[in-house]
Formats: C-alpha cells, sequence, structure tokens
C-alpha cells in the first residue's frame, strides 16, 4: 500500500525513516539503483525513472533548474513517502519540482496535454521529467516534448514510446499509443501533415477520451507483463 504522510509527520525522524523504507522497498527504489532509465532527448531536457534524493543532489550540482514529476500528487492531504523525499532534496538542491499527474492505463486528459505544453514553454532548463519506471508516462511526457516543444515529426517523436525505454505496447499502457494513433487518423482525415496546431486543435474541439478507452483492446500476453509481471503504477 505504500506510506502516506502528512508533512508534519514526515519532519519528524520516524517519518523520515518510514519514507525512506518505503522508497527503497515499496516502491522498488533497489531497483533503480541498478537501472534509472535515465535519457536526455535533447540538449535541454531527461527523462527518467524516480530519481531518488541521492540522484537529485547529483542533478542539482551538475545545473538541473526544474524536475517535473509525472506521478503527480494523490488526491489527498497524505503524499507518499518518495513524494516528500524528492520535495525535499528538490529545496536542499535549489530545483523547481512540479507536479503533474499522468496516467499510463488512460488517454491523456485535455486538461494536461495543454498543460504540459504551457509548461515546455515557461519552465526553467535544463530540465528533467519522470514517473516511476521511466517507460510510460514519461514516455508520454517525451513523446510531446519532441512534438510539441521541438516541433519533430510525429513518427521521431513517438520513438519515446518504446521498448527501448521498457514501454509495452500491447498491454494496457498501449492505450498511449492508441491515443497517438487516433490523432494521426485524424489529420489523415484533414488532409494534413500532423502538427503541434493541429494538434492543440484537435485536442481541445474532436477529442473523445471515452471514445478511445472504448476502442482500445489490451492482448493478453502485454497485459501480463505489464499488470502482473512487471506490475508497473
Amino acid at each position: 500500500m505504500g506510506v502516506f504522510l502528512l508533512p508534519e509527520e514526515f519532519e519528524t525522524e520516524a517519518g523520515h525513516r518510514a519514507a525512506w523504507r518505503s522508497l527503497w522497498l515499496e516502491d522498488h527504489g533497489f531497483l533503480r539503483k541498478l537501472h534509472r532509465n535515465e535519457h536526455w532527448i535533447s540538449g535541454d531536457m531527461v527523462r527518467s525513472a524516480q530519481p531518488s534524493p541521492q540522484d537529485i543532489k547529483s542533478w542539482g550540482e551538475r545545473g538541473l533548474k526544474t524536475i517535473i514529476n509525472l506521478r503527480g500528487l494523490r488526491n489527498n492531504e497524505r503524499q507518499p513517502g518518495y513524494w516528500h523525499l524528492e520535495r525535499e532534496a528538490c529545496e536542499e538542491a535549489g530545483i523547481e519540482m512540479i507536479d503533474l499527474r499522468a496516467y499510463s492505463r488512460e488517454a491523456p486528459k485535455p486538461e494536461f496535454l495543454f498543460e504540459i505544453d504551457e509548461l515546455f514553454r515557461s519552465i526553467r532548463y535544463p530540465a528533467l521529467m519522470h514517473c516511476k519506471s521511466g517507460a510510460d508516462r514519461a514516455g508520454l511526457g517525451a513523446f510531446l516534448y519532441k512534438f510539441l516543444k521541438e516541433e519533430t515529426s510525429l513518427e521521431e517523436a513517438r520513438e519515446q514510446l518504446s521498448l527501448r525505454f521498457g514501454h509495452i505496447k500491447s498491454g494496457k499502457t498501449g492505450v498511449l499509443d492508441h491515443f497517438i494513433d487516433t490523432y494521426v487518423e485524424a489529420a489523415r482525415r484533414d488532409s494534413v501533415q500532423p502538427g503541434r496546431q493541429h494538434f492543440l486543435d484537435w485536442v481541445k474541439s474532436d477529442y473523445d477520451r471515452d471514445a478511445i478507452k472504448a476502442s482500445f483492446k489490451p492482448q493478453a500476453l502485454g497485459s501480463f507483463l505489464t499488470e502482473t509481471l512487471l506490475r508497473r503504477e
């Protein structure tokens, strides 16, 4: 279930110990010591799995200015132990931490898409964005960064959602690919090349999350990998 703490609880010695135990054991931080899934996707942006406080200190020493936490905030006053540790480490390192909740098994919310587009144009760089494993939500964020901020081709941008980074298209997390495919089909119907402004206009006027969810069918093997074997968040 994980450890969820109020700020005043985290400030206690017992709260700190509980947060560290939660980070390393319940949140699988010990695995990320072996594989951080860190990748620079431009000269200004890196994607990764959940960084540890030591990672954040190192990033601060290397000049990082912003971290986008795509795991976001829970709808509760209590937040997970890893969040408190990340917040504390960012404050100590002089890094701005931005919480923006993405989802790995749902098509993105329109407000998320507009907000991340705005963030890419307003945050201080260099920056890092992360989820838990660095595969799915970080992959979505990286796709959007390449497509909306750098305005690369959609084909180049969607390479950020691939097995190279641990993303499994055939499982429930493949709904993110289905979301992109749905937009590509809309651009084809409009006889235009996929691009930033057309994409944002589509999200604003024609995007139907419920229809995407209803039409996506994950494969059994892919779902076994993401839900049972890897136990992705």
